[in-house]
């Protein structure tokens, strides 16, 4: 039996729950350190995936992508905040909303500079081709950093997309006129309607290929040949 697959779909996941856990704590965290205790008061601000964990999104989705051959994406359960514990409700969501995006390009950068040293300092042709247990576990690091790494990249860009509830939407929200925000708010109920009729018409996919095309450049040739041979 070829365990390849089956080490795929789980390094896949493993790095999928980091980056959305540490996504919406960042939310949280922001939030709390503006004044909005709830998160923190229903134990939101902990690093434990079982917290976070949506059975649909952290689990279901990426898994069936995965199985599919196509891009893993999820999601966790949202972090509540109550923007009337800020000073300015709109600016405080905009601090909010800005600090999962940030966090997941500190991730995946973070991500690309410990495989790039390691790639630099590692046999590159022996974890290339050996058999031996080294070999296979140093492909599948290659592999967990480069998934890290792209899964982080895109929830950053997928999340700054200005269509409600994603965290685009909070941003270009606190620079809207007064009616432009309540446009934005009431557009709210039907944001996952949109943002699914959008993906699935491929609206997003010259977006997507360009933020592929850099990634790739940042992880280089070399470590896509690792991921490439798992």
């Amino acid at each position: 039996m070829n365990i390849d697959p089956i080490l795929r779909v789980i390094l896949s996941i493993a790095a999928v729950i980091p980056a959305i856990v540490f996504h919406e704590v960042a939310h949280g965290y922001t939030a709390f350190r503006l004044g909005d205790p709830t998160a923190r008061n229903l134990g939101r601000l902990t690093l434990n995936p079982i917290a976070h964990v949506d059975p649909i999104g952290t689990i279901l989705v990426p898994l069936v992508l995965v199985i599919l051959g196509s891009a893993v994406f999820g999601w966790a359960k949202p972090v509540p905040v109550n923007p009337r514990y800020f000073r300015n409700p709109f600016r405080g969501m905009l601090f909010v909303a800005i600090s999962g995006p940030l966090t997941n390009i500190a991730m995946g950068l973070s991500a690309i500079a410990i495989g790039r040293v390691a790639i630099s300092i590692l046999p590159y042709v022996q974890v290339l081709t050996s058999t031996s247990f080294f070999g296979i576990l140093a492909r599948a690091v290659f592999y967990f950093l480069g998934v890290l790494a792209i899964i982080n990249m895109f929830l950053a860009v997928l999340n700054m997309i200005p269509i409600p509830p994603l965290d685009g939407s909070r941003v270009l929200t606190y620079f809207l006129p007064t009616e432009g925000k309540r446009m934005m708010l009431s557009l709210e109920r039907y944001g996952f309607i949109i943002i699914a009729a959008m993906l699935y018409l491929r609206v997003f996919s010259g977006l997507f290929s360009v933020v592929l095309g850099v990634i790739e450049k940042l992880l280089g040739q070399q470590w896509i040949l690792l991921m490439n041979q798992l």
